[in-house]
């Protein structure tokens, strides 16, 4: 590699964690990432990088364009899939320093966190192609049209109609986590009690639980909303797989830069079923739960150390 080639790659490096970022956003799935920033790459070292005015842009645009492409062969598995789907999570210990792995900071952005990459998900391929290049990486509506192969105009709407979903959802912001601790700890608390009325009081009363296999593990089949409803089915959990509560089998982690619960496996018992590994992202409104994301599809749980 000679020293122009090693400047290049240095300067790519510079931009690695926004181009995964952009990546994770629109295709929610860290290994599609990967793949992404890894060809933008290589279309950067065979391309003149005298005719590149501004490297970030046109690498923005190059994984968008790559990112794309997945999408359209996605939406067919996606057709495919057993109930609910959630973008994989980005698994990190609780209390360990930050590793070198660029994920690690990318998380960190508001718009990364689990609440925020499921609105985004809920959009058409198209819609959160232009809201993520547009709004979240200034890439200009002409760029997005030709990558889209619409006009300007279609492009600007698609934007538009992501940017009002998006602020139509209100997804939970970001709370320190000290206070998601306490809340967890007292949602815990509350589910040892078996009580539905303690759970239902630890709850958004507007919470969401939605729960992610490709009938390959056992979870909610069905989106659940309401605290009642919710603290109903985690009592009726409680009772048919008694490791939930077990501590042994589970520990607190970072889902995606807030706190989380991950669960071991369990063989089960004469009394209680085995209980499928799972990762469960915890989203915190107003000092309640508001939305408990189960993913435990083993496809998406193969880079969580358990």
């Amino acid at each position: 590699m000679t020293s122009t080639d090693d400047a290049l790659a240095e300067r790519f490096t510079e931009h690695r964690a926004h181009l995964l970022g952009v990546a994770y956003r629109i295709t929610g799935s860290l290994a599609d990432s990967e793949d992404a920033v890894q060809e933008a790459w290589f279309r950067l070292s065979t391309a003149d990088a005298a005719e590149i005015r501004e490297l970030r842009g046109w690498l923005t645009t190059v994984v968008g364009r790559i990112c794309l492409d997945r999408l359209k062969s996605a939406t067919a598995r996606r057709e495919r899939y057993v109930g609910q789907w959630l973008p994989e999570p980005v698994v990190r210990p609780l209390g360990v320093p930050e590793q070198a792995n660029p994920l690690d900071v990318v998380v960190q952005d508001d718009g990364l966190r689990m609440a925020a990459l499921v609105v985004l998900h809920e959009l058409s391929p198209e819609q959160r192609v232009a809201f993520v290049l547009h709004d979240a990486c200034s890439v200009p509506f002409t760029e997005i049209a030709d990558m889209l192969g619409c006009s300007v105009a279609a492009a600007r709407q698609h934007a538009s109609r992501g940017r009002k979903a998006v602020a139509q959802a209100d997804a939970p912001p970001r709370v320190d986590l000290a206070e998601q601790r306490r809340v967890l700890e007292s949602f815990l608390a509350a589910m040892a009690t078996g009580d539905p009325a303690a759970i239902a009081q630890v709850l958004h009363p507007d919470a969401v639980l939605i729960g992610d296999s490709d009938g390959k593990a056992r979870t909610a089949a069905q989106r659940m909303v309401g605290a009642d409803k919710i603290s109903r089915f985690t009592v009726g959990l409680m009772r048919m797989y008694g490791a939930l509560a077990a501590t042994e089998s589970m520990r607190f982690v970072l889902v995606n830069g807030d706190l989380g619960l991950l669960f071991t496996e369990s063989p089960g018992t004469d009394e209680f079923r085995p209980l499928d590994r799972r990762v469960t992202a915890m989203v915190v409104r107003d000092g309640k739960i508001a939305a408990m994301y189960d993913v435990v599809n083993p496809d998406k749980l193969t880079t969580v150390e358990f």
